[in-house]
């Protein structure tokens, strides 16, 4: 059987083509304009479904990695206070030693190491009260200062500050300030005012230095506890630089394209696409009788 093929349906048939070639032309002008593979989710759903995934994922990388950075000045906070407040101390220390000794220094001398230490455990309250954006390092999760300027303490003991670093782990960011400084009588506050005390009342100082002692042995013990939070802090940074970059080379092979890839697919799809136009107005030329048919 022989099928009649008619100028109009040639036509409507090139016009067809003509439309698809014209179509995937658009399609990659698009994606070389946009670095997509997809525009739209129905292009391809289980690539858009997989590219939500990671799109969440990404974000609750960059979520903790936040809360690391945060986490880490928290740390490094705490950590230069207990340092500096260890240095006060061995200086009150020294000054005890040359208080001690009762033979050699008069009334005046002794006054001066008094005034001294005053200076010293009003910089210790400082340091004591060490803030990260207005909120104590020492304190827990209190909003008010630590310790209140008689050196007793306000925080809130047990209330620790915690930061989330992955989907199941979080670290502690606070230092208990009655762990570091003692609290109350047992402070190192009160114990430098039984010191000047004593050499303001001709007492001989020397029995304090092992309480002095006792004191910054706490400050290094839980400094050396912040240390290690550091380092776990430094690791748990690094582990999530190394997820972003993997979450990153994902989502890019999933939802970008290859530049060079889809710039030589255009251009194929254009030479097509000029080619079908020239044969298409080479092979349909209409004359007075096609049209009359």
């Amino acid at each position: 059987m022989i099928s009649r093929v008619t100028a109009s349906s040639m036509t409507q048939t090139a016009m067809r083509q003509l439309q698809a070639n014209l179509s995937e032309l658009s399609r990659l002008q698009e994606q070389a304009n946009s670095q997509k593979a997809f525009l739209a989710p129905s292009d391809d759903p289980n690539a858009a479904a997989t590219t939500l995934l990671l799109h969440a994922e990404q974000r609750r990388t960059e979520q903790h990695a936040r809360n690391i950075d945060d986490g880490i000045s928290w740390l490094a906070t705490a950590d230069s206070a207990i340092s500096a407040s260890t240095a006060l101390l061995a200086r009150a220390r020294n000054l005890t030693v040359q208080g001690a000794n009762d033979g050699a220094l008069d009334a005046t001398a002794k006054e001066a190491i008094a005034v001294e230490l005053e200076g010293i455990r009003d910089e210790l309250l400082a340091r004591a009260n060490t803030t990260v954006l207005g909120r104590s390092v020492f304190a827990g999760t209190s909003d008010t200062a630590a310790f209140d300027p008689n050196g007793v303490f306000s925080g809130l003991p047990g209330a620790e500050v915690v930061r989330r670093v992955s989907d199941d782990a979080s670290i502690r960011v606070d230092s208990d300030g009655a762990a570091v400084y003692g609290s109350g009588a047992n402070s190192v506050f009160a114990l430098i005012t039984n010191i000047v005390a004593d050499l303001r009342g001709g007492q001989n100082v020397g029995p304090r230095l092992n309480e002095i002692d006792q004191r910054r042995d706490a400050m290094l013990s839980v400094q050396g506890s912040v240390g290690a939070r550091q380092s776990q802090m430094e690791r748990a940074k690094e582990a999530t630089v190394q997820d972003s970059v993997s979450l990153e080379a994902r989502r890019a092979a999933v939802e970008d394209v290859d530049s060079v890839e889809v710039l030589v697919k255009l251009q194929a799809q254009e030479l097509v696409y000029r080619s079908a136009l020239a044969v298409t107005g080479r092979v349909l030329q209409p004359s007075l009788l096609e049209f009359l048919r």
